[in-house]
Order: C-alpha cells, then sequence, then structure tokens
C-alpha cells in the first residue's frame, strides 16, 4: 500500500561561495512575503464583503413581486392575466394604487406591513375587490373573513365550494389553512376544519385572501391548478392594480425607513469585528502547522483476519449488545450449513433451517426457531444461544460426513 507522509522542514542552505556583488535570492523569505500578502488580500476581501452585506441594495425587491423573475417573484402570473386581456398595473406606492383603483379594479397585494392600519383600510375600501396573496391576522380582521386554522395542510384539495370562477380550476396543494367567519365562503377545504381560500361578495364587492407562496409564485405556478387559480381569482376585473409594499412607502411614524443596519449599529462594532479578524488570521499564521513537501512512500501494511475478529469483538463486548453479537454469531452459522448442506451461498435463513433439520432429522420449527428466530438481548441469554448454534453445526457436521462415509 501507499501513502504520503510529511518530511519535516528544513532550512534553505545558502550556497557554499558566492561571487563578490551576487545577488543571492533566499525561497524561505520569498514565501513567508507571499504568506503575508494573502493574509492582508483575505481581510481586505472579509471586510469589503462585510460592508456589503451591511448596505440595502436599492435593486432588492420583495417576494411576490409581479416584475420579479426569480422563484420567489410573480412575474409569470402577471404575464398569463396579461394574455387573457388584463391591464395589469403595478405600483409601488399607495397613493399612485388609490387613484388607479375605480369599480372595475381589483387590487392585488401581499401584506401591507408597512402601512398602519387606517392606511391599509382606505386602500381596501377604495378597492372594488381585493385579493390578498399572504397571510396576514391584521388583514384578516381589516377585510372581514376570519382567522388562522391550526389544522394540518392536506397535501390534495378540491374547490369543494359554489363559486363558479372555481368550476374549471383543478385540485392545489394548500398552505396556510384559514376558519371563515361567518357569511364567508370557504373554498379549498371545509369550514370546520379550514380552507386555503376565503372569499366574502358584500354587493358585488368582493375580498378573498388565500396563501401564495407555494401557489402564485413563478417556482409553483405550473403545479397542479395553480394558474387557473390565479386568474379565477385576479382576473375577474379587466383592471388589476397590483401593489408592492415596501419600507420606504410606509406612513407609520414609529419607523423610519430611510435608516438600514449600518446606521443602527454602533461605530465600534466594525472596527472591532476588522481587529478580530486580523488577530485570528495572524494567530492561525502563527501557530499554525507548517509542513514539508510530501514524499511518497511505500508502507506495507498487513493486518490478520483474527485481529480484526477480535477487535470486533472487543467493541461488541464493551458496548453490551447481546443481540448485535448474536447476530453475527447466526449469520456466519447460516453461512457455512449453506455451503456444507450444498445451498446456494445467499439461500435464506428459513431455508437452511429447513435443509439442516431434514439433514439431522429435527423438527422443523425448533430448526426455523434457533436460525430465523428473535435474538437474545441479554449476555445470560447469548451464552445457550451460541452453545445451541454450535451444536446443530455440529451435528449437521457429522451427519454430512457419515453419508459421505457410507457412500465411499
Amino acid at each position: 500500500m501507499t501513502g504520503t507522509v510529511s518530511a519535516p522542514p528544513t532550512r534553505d542552505a545558502a550556497p557554499e561561495s558566492a561571487g563578490a556583488g551576487t545577488l543571492v535570492r533566499d525561497p524561505g523569505r520569498l514565501r513567508r512575503g507571499l504568506g503575508w500578502l494573502l493574509v492582508v488580500v483575505l481581510v481586505i476581501v472579509v471586510a469589503g464583503a462585510g460592508l456589503l452585506l451591511t448596505v440595502p441594495s436599492s435593486a432588492q425587491r420583495e417576494t411576490y413581486d409581479p416584475e420579479l423573475p426569480g422563484p420567489e417573484g410573480t412575474k409569470a402570473l402577471a404575464e398569463i392575466l396579461r394574455q387573457q386581456g388584463v391591464t395589469v398595473d403595478v405600483v409601488r406606492s399607495r397613493d399612485a394604487a388609490e387613484k388607479r383603483l375605480d369599480d372595475r379594479t381589483t387590487l392585488v397585494m401581499s401584506d401591507p406591513y408597512p402601512l398602519s392600519d387606517s392606511a391599509a383600510q382606505r386602500l381596501v375600501d377604495r378597492a372594488h375587490d381585493v385579493v390578498l396573496i399572504t397571510a396576514s391576522a391584521r388583514m384578516l380582521r381589516i377585510l372581514g373573513l376570519g382567522g388562522y386554522s391550526s389544522a394540518v395542510s392536506p397535501s390534495r384539495a378540491e374547490p369543494g365550494c359554489r363559486v363558479g370562477a372555481f368550476a374549471h380550476v383543478g385540485p392545489i396543494a394548500p398552505g396556510q389553512l384559514f376558519l371563515p367567519d361567518p357569511g364567508v365562503t370557504a373554498c379549498f377545504g371545509d369550514a370546520a376544519e379550514g380552507a386555503a381560500v376565503l372569499m366574502s361578495d358584500d354587493g358585488g364587492q368582493r375580498r378573498a385572501i388565500v396563501d401564495g407562496s407555494g401557489l402564485f409564485t413563478n417556482a409553483h405556478l405550473a403545479e397542479n391548478g395553480n394558474a387557473a387559480l390565479g386568474l379565477a381569482l385576479l382576473g375577474a376585473q379587466p383592471h388589476v392594480v397590483w401593489y408592492v409594499p415596501s419600507l420606504a412607502d410606509s406612513d407609520r411614524t414609529d419607523a423610519d425607513p430611510k435608516k438600514s443596519l449600518a446606521d443602527l449599529t454602533p461605530g465600534w462594532v466594525t472596527p472591532a469585528i476588522v481587529l478580530l479578524m486580523v488577530a485570528a488570521l495572524l494567530a492561525a499564521a502563527w501557530r499554525g502547522r507548517r509542513f514539508g513537501p510530501l514524499v511518497a512512500e511505500t508502507l506495507p501494511v498487513t493486518v490478520r483476519a483474527s485481529e480484526t475478529m477480535l477487535g470486533r469483538a472487543r467493541l461488541t463486548a464493551k458496548a453490551a449488545d447481546a443481540a448485535h453479537a448474536a447476530d453475527a454469531l447466526r449469520a456466519g452459522t447460516n453461512a457455512r450449513l449453506a455451503k456444507r448442506l450444498g445451498l446456494a451461498a445467499r439461500a435464506d435463513p428459513a431455508s437452511v433451517a429447513d435443509a439442516a433439520a431434514d439433514r439431522i432429522r429435527i423438527d422443523r420449527a425448533a430448526c426455523r426457531a434457533l436460525l430465523t428466530g428473535p435474538l437474545p438481548s441479554t449476555d445470560a441469554e447469548l451464552v445457550p444461544f451460541a452453545r445451541d448454534l454450535t451444536d446443530l453445526e455440529t451435528a449437521v457436521e457429522d451427519a454430512v460426513r457419515i453419508e459421505r462415509s457410507t457412500r465411499d
């Protein structure tokens, strides 16, 4: 067997003689210089990455964004609505959303968490239809639809309600379930356990909520009847105003959307983190082991089978695992009996037990109980079990030997 070992580090010997004016390079010094340069580069890279992580990206968008083509976006659903003749306007300001809402418009939004209750209520009141595509206890209260259900969501749910728009919607795999208030229609579930979609219709104005995390995002829209459900909920009116809430549009007085994580962090935190990283890198360079070049060396190793057997036996005895030891003993007995009885090497233990019982003319049930029955769980039961295995193997060996002697 061939392995690799590390040769001890050696000092670079200087030449025995050098002429006057000859420049002699020290390879060891060059390697140390490159090492320190690498440490400095790593510190700069780590510090730069930390600064980038603390600065929020202006291009970063929220989940369920209808202009986001990634897995968490909903651009695919917005494009399907446009293909069906529905005008989809994406707005990121509540003022712009209020100006575009009329009696032929559906307001679609995720939970408007940056808005106060009054701002969210005003936005909902101006819309003819409202579809909330994320779960929110506050919006459930504002829309007057119901509350959360603690029931486990089924893997498959049919519409199960008398809503004409859902007549051609296939089954879905719902996420969060909701319990409806009186007068609210529950679809894709039931009112007792919980439903995936809650919908109310007050004078032609429709309010609906659904957990769209596993239904309407680009990653899941093509599954089951998700696309049909999206069209049924969002495409009832010819115009959709898709409001994307953000902290910059907040009307809360207790929130400052201009402050980032870097603004809220004390000034000494960043220098302290950089200093700790530099100290850690220096400690690693100082105390780290310096290996020499790898040298290939032939390493003949011979491990006897008896040593392996004894090592495993000691481990089993130390673990006090009588069942594992009994299983190993029985597996060896089955293999030897199969070979002695002329059976296949992988013959099942029941066949080996029947063949052994027939050969030595004992009860098959007793032989099967020994070779296929429950294993002993204690050392006290293991000893007689091992003795019975040995006796069975000896009896079969004697029977086979007598038969051969008789034939000869």
